[in-house]
Parts: C-alpha cells; sequence; structure tokens
C-alpha cells in the first residue's frame, strides 16, 4: 500500500503530493518526534518521579491500593516509575501505535509487564468495566499532555474526559496543577516580526515604502510564536510590567475545556509602547508546590545560569493586535482568551468598573492576507533595513532608464525598489491569488499600481503578451519562495530563470547573479539532544525506544539534512566555513549532476556533532547576502547566524552516541551532489582521525 505526502519541490516552487511507502508517514513522525529530548530532559524526569513517588505515597497512607491511569505513556517511562514507586496497577494510553508497540516492549524488557498493561486507543475511546480497557477508575492520574502553549496538545479536553469516565473524584494527579504566566513588553525586534515598518529607500530623500493601512490594523494570526526565549537577548526588549499568573488549572479535579478568558490588573513598572505578551508555565507536581518545574525564562528565575534546556516545552511569544503606549503607575488589564488549544491576548485600559467587565472575544484572524502569505521570520526579513540597502545598492549598480525588469519572488518588494530606482518598467510574477491581492494592495498604496503589472502565472506559462511584447534586460529576485524548507529550496529562482530564457534579452542583467552553498562543522551546545540516543533513563532502559527512532531516521531521514533556526541554538565553528558548491543565476539549470567532495580541517576542539550549510547569494560582484553564517563571533569559535533563516544542519550519527570518542578527528571528508532532475542535495560526511 501507498500514501500520499506532501514534499516540496525545489524544482517546481511547490509543496507537492508524492506516493511513499505506508510507513513513511508514521517513521517521519518517529525520526521527527520530540522523544529523545524529553528523555534528555533531566529536570522533568526528575521532577516527574519526586511527584509520583509522593502521589503513590499519600495514596497508600490511606490504606488504598495504587491504580495508576497514564495518559500518552509515550516509553512507558512514568508508568514504570509509578510501579517502582509502589503502584499496584498501570494503565498506559499510548495513541500512536509505533510508540505504544515500543512501549509495550520497553516495559517487559525492564520487568514490569505484570503490573502495566499499555492500551493503544486515544484516552477518550478507552472504556472502564469488567471487560473493559481498565477494570476499575484510577486513583491516580499521571500525564505529561502539554505543549509550549501548555493546553495545545489537546490537554484539557483529554483530562475532563478521564475526570467524568477514567478516574475517581479526589484522584491525586501529577502533575497536580499548572500556571500560565504573562509579562508585558516593548521589542522593536519581536514586533517586527508580527507588523511591517516603513521601508526607508533613498535617505537624502527620505523616500519611503509604506503599507495599507489594513496590515497595520490587522490583528495578525491565532497562533502562539515558540521559541527559545533564553537566546534572545535583554537588550532587545523593555519589559514594562511585573510578571502575572493568567490563569491556573487544578489537575486533581473537573476540568472544563470551554472557552473562557481571564483577567488581570497590570501596573506599568516603566513607560512605554505594549507590544508583546511573553509567556510561559510551570506546573506543580504535588499539592504542596514543592516540586515544581518551571519554563520561566533566564531574567525570571534565580538560578540564571542553570536553565534546564528544553527543545520540546519553549516559550510563548503573543502579539496584541495593536501597539498602544501605556504610562508609569496608571492600570491596564490584560485579558487570556483560551479555547480547547489556544490562547491569545488584549490589553484595556479601564476607565470605570463597566469598561472592566470584557466579554469573551474570539480568536484574532487575519485580515490583510499578509499574515497568510509571511511567517514571522519573513516579517522580520522584510523589516531588516541593513539587508534591504544591500539590495538597493545592488540594483542601483544595474538598473538602466531603460531598464525592463522582471522579478520572480514570492511577495517581494523588490519590483517597488526597482521602480522608485528608476526601472522603466517592472513585471511581477506572483503564483497565487493570496500574494497578487497583497502585492495589489502594497504596490497602491504606494501609488505605483499602474506602474508595476502583477502576473499570476507559474514562469514557464509566461508569454510575450504577458510581458507586452518587451525583451526582460534585468531579471530579479530575492530568492524567496513561500514552500522552500531547506536553504537550497530558493535555487527554484534558477529553474524558473531557464524557464523564462525566451523573454530574456543576450544581454541580460540577473541579481542575484549566483548562489554559493556553504558548509561549517560545529560543536552545539545542546541541539544535539534531539537526535542523541538516551539508553537509561532514571535507571530504566529505554534502548529499544533509541532503536525504533534510528530505524526510522534511516527509513530516509538520516541522509537528509533539517532545518533549524540557528539563532535560537548556540553552537561554535570547529571548522572555517567552506564554499562547497556554486550555481550560476546567469546560465540555465546545468544537464548533468554537480558533484563535489573534499575535506574541512577542524581548527578547534570539540565534538563534531554536524555540519550546517546555507546559501549566500551574490547579488553583484561585490554584494553579497548570506541566509547562514553572519560571523564567528570570538576566538572559541561561538557562531552568530542570519535570525530570519534557517539553516540546514547534516547530524554526524557517530558524534551524538553517549559516549565520549576517545579519538577526535582532525578532519571531515565530505561528497556533496546535485541533482538538477529533483533539485535536490545528497550529501556524507566521515572523520578522518
Amino acid at each position: 500500500m501507498k500514501v500520499f505526502c506532501g514534499r516540496a519541490n525545489p524544482t517546481t516552487g511547490s509543496v507537492e503530493w508524492l506516493e511513499e511507502d505506508e510507513n513513511y508517514d508514521y517513521h517521519q513522525e518517529i525520526a521527527r518526534s520530540c522523544y529523545a529530548d524529553m528523555l534528555h530532559d533531566k529536570d522533568r524526569n526528575v521532577k516527574y518521579y519526586q511527584g509520583i513517588r509522593a502521589a503513590v505515597s499519600r495514596v497508600k497512607e490511606r490504606g488504598e491500593k495504587a491504580i495508576v491511569l497514564d495518559i500518552g505513556t509515550g516509553t512507558g517511562l512514568l508508568s514504570m516509575m509509578a510501579v517502582t514507586a509502589g503502584a499496584d496497577f498501570c494503565y498506559a494510553i499510548e495513541v500512536f501505535t509505533p510508540m505504544a508497540i515500543a512501549a509495550v516492549q520497553i516495559v517487559e524488557k525492564n520487568g514490569f509487564s505484570d503490573k502495566i498493561k499499555v492500551i493503544n486507543k486515544h484516552s477518550t475511546e478507552v472504556t472502564v468495566g469488567p471487560d473493559g480497557d481498565m477494570q476499575c477508575r484510577a486513583n491516580i492520574l499521571i500525564t505529561e499532555l502539554f505543549d509550549t502553549e501548555l493546553i495545545g496538545e489537546g490537554a484539557l479536553p483529554s483530562y475532563e474526559h478521564a475526570h467524568k469516565y477514567l478516574v475517581q473524584e479526589g484522584c491525586e494527579a501529577v502533575p497536580h496543577r499548572a500556571r500560565v504566566y504573562a509579562q508585558l513588553v516593548e521589542s522593536k525586534r519581536m514586533w517586527s516580526w508580527n507588523k511591517l515598518f516603513p521601508v526607508h529607500v533613498q535617505a537624502e530623500d527620505d523616500e519611503k515604502i509604506v503599507f495599507p493601512s489594513e496590515i497595520e490594523n490587522c490583528p495578525g494570526v491565532l497562533s502562539v510564536y515558540d521559541i527559545q526565549l533564553n537566546q534572545v537577548p535583554r537588550s532587545d526588549f523593555t519589559i514594562l510590567s511585573d510578571v502575572v499568573t493568567m490563569f491556573s488549572v487544578d489537575f486533581s479535579k473537573q476540568v472544563n475545556s470551554s472557552s473562557t478568558y481571564y483577567t488581570a490588573k497590570l501596573e506599568p513598572i516603566k513607560s512605554g509602547m505594549a507590544q508583546v505578551i511573553l509567556s510561559w508555565w510551570d506546573v506543580d507536581m504535588d499539592p504542596s508546590g514543592m516540586i515544581k518545574c518551571t519554563m520561566a525564562p533566564y531574567w525570571v528565575q534565580s538560578t540564571c545560569n542553570d536553565v534546564q534546556w528544553r527543545d520540546h516545552w519553549m516559550q510563548c511569544v503573543y502579539f496584541l493586535p495593536n501597539e498602544e503606549p501605556v504610562l508609569l503607575g496608571e492600570d491596564v488589564y490584560l485579558t487570556a482568551y483560551r479555547d480547547k488549544y489556544s490562547v491569545w491576548y488584549k490589553l484595556q485600559k479601564a476607565r470605570n468598573e463597566e469598561d472592566k467587565k470584557d466579554a469573551y472575544v474570539g480568536s484574532p484572524l487575519c485580515s490583510c492576507q499578509a499574515h497568510l502569505l509571511w511567517n514571522r521570520p519573513r516579517f522580520g526579513e522584510l523589516n531588516d533595513q541593513n539587508r534591504t540597502n544591500q539590495y538597493i545598492q545592488a540594483l542601483m549598480t544595474v538598473l538602466e532608464k531603460d531598464s525592463i525588469c522582471l522579478c520572480i519572488s514570492d511577495g517581494s518588494l523588490l519590483p517597488l525598489l526597482a521602480q522608485y530606482l528608476g526601472a522603466e518598467q517592472v513585471f511581477t510574477v506572483e503564483n497565487s491569488a493570496v500574494s497578487h491581492c497583497l502585492m495589489e494592495k502594497i504596490f497602491k498604496a504606494n501609488h505605483v499600481g499602474n506602474k508595476i503589472k502583477i502576473i499570476e502565472k507559474r514562469p514557464e506559462l509566461l508569454t510575450a503578451s504577458d510581458l507586452e511584447d518587451k525583451k526582460v534586460s534585468v531579471l530579479i529576485g530575492e530568492p524567496f519562495f513561500t514552500t522552500s524548507l531547506l536553504p537550497w529550496h530558493n535555487l527554484y529562482f534558477l529553474y524558473a530563470r531557464t524557464a523564462v530564457a525566451a523573454h530574456l534579452t543576450d544581454s541580460v542583467t540577473v541579481l542575484p547573479q549566483s548562489a554559493s552553498l556553504y558548509m561549517m562543522v560545529v560543536e552545539f551546545k545542546d541541539l544535539w539532544r534531539i537526535r542523541s540516543p538516551c539508553g537509561t533513563c532514571e535507571g530504566f532502559d529505554v534502548h529499544i525506544m533509541d532503536d525504533m527512532i534510528k530505524n526510522s531516521l534511516n527509513f530516509r531521514e538520516s541522509k537528509e539534512a533539517e532545518p533549524h533556526p540557528l539563532w535560537e541554538y548556540p553552537c561554535k565553528s570547529l571548522s572555517d566555513p567552506q564554499e562547497v558548491m556554486t550555481f550560476d543565476f546567469r546560465l540555465t539549470v546545468p544537464q548533468q549532476t554537480l558533484s563535489t567532495d573534499g575535506s574541512v580541517n577542524l581548527l578547534r576542539t570539540g565534538k563534531c556533532h554536524g555540519a550546517v550549510l546555507w546559501m549566500e547569494y551574490h547579488l553583484t560582484s561585490n554584494i553579497s547576502v548570506s541566509t547562514g553564517l553572519v560571523q564567528i563571533s570570538d576566538e572559541k569559535g561561538n557562531c552568530k547566524w542570519n535570525p530570519h533563516c534557517k539553516q540546514a544542519v547534516y547530524f554526524f550519527s557517530s558524534a551524538l552516541e553517549p559516549e565520549t570518542l576517545t579519538d577526535l578527528p582532525s578532519a571531515i571528508t565530505y561528497a556533496i551532489n546535485f541533482n538538477p532532475k529533483t533539485g535536490e542535495i545528497a550529501m556524507s560526511f566521515k572523520p578522518l582521525s
């Protein structure tokens, strides 16, 4: 049997549905799962174990048998902790079939099969009774159903159902309760992920690209922006309020998942522009609150030098619908709204008691289309004036008064820049109706709606009449395409350039004129944990899970790089950056496979966790824009990365084993192949001693 799966196609610039092996879907889910990351989370594991021991003891002290319900058991780790702590029996529920099978094997290998029953169902489908999945209701409820937003994985409906049908009234719960916190901040950097700022084209004339008011007034999209907030320096935001508790959930009692809201009074500690809500949560593993696990960022925790690294639980950035000034000492009211799966915020300045009574407000919906077309990093990229200045400088060197320009990118501002800088005629290709509509509104807001022609076609379908029978003398692109996942997927620009070759003059100028693929060997501070085998966790053997993940990685994923925004994941360079392949956009797509091999010397000692790859676009012979490394900031090799792009990470399996290598390699050999038929890049790496 075959299944259809979506994959980005660099040769067409779109997501295509491909036939894959029937096991592909769940192999991908296992390979990209957070299981290893969670098991490497020592703080999480220790706190859960402490909370479980305490819960079992409280039940035993009442003279009762300890019957445990573990929802979302994963490897069965928490159930094994419960049995070790003295629980009489555990029902371990896991809906994901491959994981449930692994849990059965792990439980058996650790000798707990007689006291743990793994149930491969969604918890809402579990039955209780003599002939049911559970013989009786449980009196201890253990769960790990949380995400960065706390409730995004359906924790509330699962708890609601469990209390109604699966556990006893007044049961013990681990965790016992959770609290969601919020803090009001002003941050130009974070606000740039949500709103578009005017773009200065020529400073001396103060010409600016402006955006329609509907973009400025748009509330954006519902989805939270979850990031490693611990990597955002304090200089990037101004705290306007103390931390407040927005709401809490007691998991030992009946939970209501219905939509609701919570309001907290804030007294700004500093005057400023309220723009962003930073949020996180913590859990008490016991009723007394003595066993606490927190996601608080570094500036909130007293031991900021020892903040637990996690990738499965990060912190939340929420954008207020509009920025508004707040004054030191004035009362403002922050309201958190939630449905079953999401949270959003609104700030109010209450003048009287009536104004404080806020009704439930539905989730924000994008009305401007910009938030539907561009993700948060793309907003940041468009707001990066330094990057824009590089394009302006490059355009000024290639444009003439009689230039006929064609832009091929998704929702790019380059057509506006080209028009402002004096091109005779500008055409731009937009593949989607959404991007066509949005760019049309932006062009009209800048009074050039009749000077830039938008062509809603794929490049290969372009006709001479679309271009008003004119030949293109300057072909431009960022390149940026919304379907691209890995850095080289934006090489679609090369395929599009080839498709429109008949419409170009013989002496056409292409900007960028070329692109280079760069590579560097790095040691990650923490990111390596997401792919590293665990072996044993709190004394329990979980090698079976390690083998399952390795098998799924070998199914395909281990042969591929994966995208990560490395500004969030500190690493140090062990080698110099090395240019490994170049693509000339002045030429058409090559017919033969491009291959390169060689070696890169290691300049610093450290564990070679993997290779990072990125693209650098050469706009002209002396102006380049990097999507990866910005600089190696010190002699230790600490790296600074482009914050608007994801880089490609190829993990070396040999460096991910828990055992320390005795012989550190002196170099890494590589072989890289670009297949022009698929647009994909295959790679392999080997250490040299």
